[in-house]
């Protein structure tokens, strides 16, 4: 990969339109300085500097997006309370077309509180419960699609298993975009048992795939090429599900492609300091749908995903990048 050819893809990126469906959340961080444990109990005190709150889960996924194209739309499902309206208000102040997101009186908004001192994440606080979209909020959201379905390039199916993507909406969508030549990718979550059947992308980690593919996962070989276990995991998978490409994520090992040319491809990471890996793997399923969208190959989409993730990790907190960084991860 070339400056050149990252300069041609950020000038195409622009007038591309995403849009990313999935469970939403809220992602705060309070920062602070530790100097003594509690005589209370066994903990540290942490005095609080200042407070953030950012876009989080599928929301996360569309933040990623926005340096790159203004035409990015989420659908979702929030409640009616203050974390669903910050969170709307975080989405709209970025440019993101909110409308898709249903609200709830009946939902609360998924809320993740990290507790950061020093660089270091203390403990982290979550706020959940069970949520699922009524037949009717259903047959909404599948009537919004087919009406946007032109003017729609890619979409992202993110799951988190908090109970937004289930089997029939999800073929609900894949059958829509592949009428319209739309690029679908997804990002699972083992302990949802879908099928994702006909995806362009499958996105999962490297614990996520054999965990998919219902095998015990042994500790990785030192070159992802000579992972005969890794391999037929990657196998079986693509065979399962009639898509383009599959993509298993390896941390400090970049990224594994299996695709139909039969070859698995191996994409090495860059080596780099690693502060927090939140929001990693968001960055590089929305910089590899917006290169496929684009008209890239599934080798070089591979590419700049890996490069995008690989600088987030450089990153506190849940991060973005901005274009002149990703130009800039490649040497001159």
């Amino acid at each position: 990969m070339t400056r050149d050819r990252i300069d041609a893809f950020l000038s195409s990126y622009r007038s591309k339109r995403l849009l990313v469906i999935g469970d939403l959340m809220l992602d705060r961080f309070i920062w602070g300085n530790v100097s003594r444990i509690s005589p209370e109990a066994p903990v540290p005190v942490v005095h609080v500097q200042r407070e953030s709150a950012y876009p989080g889960g599928a929301a996360n996924v569309a933040r990623n997006l926005t340096p790159f194209t203004p035409h990015v739309s989420l659908m979702g499902l929030i409640g009616t309370d203050d974390y669903g309206a910050h969170l709307v208000q975080l989405l709209a102040a970025e440019g993101i077309d909110t409308n898709g997101i249903v609200r709830d009186s009946l939902t609360e908004t998924i809320v993740k509180t990290r507790v950061v001192a020093r660089h270091q994440q203390v403990c982290r606080v979550d706020r959940e419960s069970p949520m699922s979209l009524s037949a009717t909020q259903i047959d909404g959201m599948m009537e919004r699609l087919e009406s946007r379905a032109e003017e729609i390039d890619a979409i992202i199916l993110e799951d988190y298993g908090k109970g937004l993507l289930h089997q029939p909406i999800i073929e609900g969508i894949v059958s829509l975009a592949n009428r319209h030549g739309i690029v679908v990718t997804a990002d699972p979550n083992p302990n949802n048992k879908l099928s994702w059947d006909k995806v362009t992308v499958l996105k999962p980690n490297r614990l996520e795939a054999f965990r998919m593919a219902g095998l015990p996962e042994p500790a990785p070989a030192p070159n992802p090429l000579e992972d005969l276990p890794l391999l037929e995991v990657g196998r079986l998978l693509l065979e399962r599900w009639d898509m383009a490409m599959l993509l298993i994520t390896l941390g400090e090992h970049g990224m594994l492609l299996f695709d139909r040319s039969g070859t698995p491809r191996h994409v090495p990471a860059r080596h780099r300091e690693v502060f927090d890996v939140s929001g990693a793997g968001d960055t590089a399923v929305a910089l590899l749908t917006l290169t496929l969208a684009a008209g890239g190959s599934a080798l070089e989409a591979v590419q700049i995903s890996n490069l995008a993730s690989g600088v987030v990790v450089g990153k506190l907190g849940t991060a973005t990048l901005t274009p002149t960084e990703l130009r800039e991860s490649i040497p001159a």
